[in-house]
């Protein structure tokens, strides 16, 4: 199966489809990538050593604004791309189509219009589907169905595929593999989950039963926050912003694009080193005043164990990180990146019920 990762970030696709092709013993071969951001491109190309004859396709809109270079690709089976999200997010300014980051389906369109693949997944917000009233989605949707592909979609949660991080993300599959003798029906979050409920065990993605499993109980004295700082994250906010902020949730917070900026602990995930040293058995939140904890050991996550609740192995920071990735990167790339499991968990789905031809 020849795979096309565009807005590549540092390879969730790539990752969960090498995982597939390892366990389902299908060849895969990236034929290219996508990525304008210069210090992701770094990590990804520490972490999966693309051949040389793979093309580095860097900046999407310069490169699909001749479609000679659109035909100069290799054929391959399957696009992916988590495009950029921000301009449909409930956290911004909600500008869709309206914004250039908002234009990036497009370029996807540019591609799928030329080469055909059998098969798009892509990856966006849940608010994707509710922004500017559904039009925007149905905008989608009749895009892809005007190439010829069949649409199905469903919003996933990554702590429902034993990765602790809540994490609602809307997944789209585009088929023009569609078959008359088995029609997809039934591409649905809780089919994907109770198929990868059965054999999450046996694969080789990374799981774990809560964030425990993910923290490190040694690390790094900068990772803690400053006396002077805890006050604040641990605030639930001033009279124009209001907001309930604990520390060791068992179950991290969505990873966010700007967690190095360190947000209030409503926003950003945080623990206090009693909570790490007991696997969670000690929990302060449960018995004391925010002054009270404000005293106590609280640090932030590592850029690893970042990485991780994504469903990445943690030395794919330390792979960034060595080719001179600073944190702020790092987390930055992780905050950005598609969760492995989610992505593994539907190929799997697609795969194992003959939806997809491999």
């Amino acid at each position: 199966m020849k795979h096309l990762e565009l807005f590549a970030g540092i390879g969730g696709f790539r990752r969960a489809i090498d995982l597939i092709g390892k366990d389902l013993c299908i060849p895969i071969e990236c034929v290219g990538y996508s990525e304008i951001d210069s210090k992701a491109v770094q990590t990804y190309q520490a972490c999966y050593s693309p051949k040389d004859d793979e093309r580095a396709i860097g900046d999407i809109v310069a490169f699909t604004a001749k479609k000679s270079n659109i035909r100069s690709l290799p054929n391959f089976d399957i696009l992916t791309g988590g495009f950029p999200c921000q301009t449909f997010s409930m956290m911004g300014k909600q500008a869709g189509f309206g914004e250039e980051r908002g234009q990036m389906f497009f370029r996807i369109m540019d591609i799928l219009n030329v080469k055909k693949p059998k098969y798009a997944l892509l990856e966006n917000v849940k608010n994707l589907v509710n922004h500017d009233g559904g039009n925007t989605f149905k905008r989608i949707v009749a895009e892809l169905e005007g190439l010829g592909y069949s649409v199905y979609y469903d919003v996933f949660d990554t702590a429902d595929f034993h990765l602790p991080q809540k994490r609602n993300r809307i997944v789209i599959f585009a088929t023009r593999a569609q078959s008359k003798k088995k029609p997809l029906k039934d591409f649905s979050a809780k089919n994907v989950i109770n198929l990868f409920e059965q054999d999450y065990k046996k694969l080789s993605v990374l799981h774990y039963k809560n964030v425990c499993g993910v923290l490190s109980k040694k690390v790094d004295a900068k990772y803690f926050l400053s006396e002077r700082i805890k006050p604040t994250l641990l605030s639930n906010g001033s009279a124009g912003f209001k907001s309930k902020s604990d520390i060791n949730q068992i179950v991290a917070r969505p990873l966010t694009a700007t967690m190095h900026k360190m947000h209030r602990a409503c926003q950003d995930n945080y623990y206090s080193q009693d909570f790490i040293e007991s696997n969670g058995k000690i929990n302060p939140v449960k018995t004391m005043s925010k002054d009270e904890l404000a005293k106590l050991q609280i640090r932030k996550l590592t850029p690893e164990e970042a990485f991780m609740l994504q469903g990445f192995p943690s030395d794919f920071a330390l792979k960034g990180r060595q080719k001179g990735v600073a944190d702020g990167a790092l987390y930055k790339q992780a905050g950005n990146a598609v969760s492995v499991n989610t992505i593994y968990a539907v190929l799997y789905f697609l795969i194992k019920n003959n939806y997809m031809e491999v």
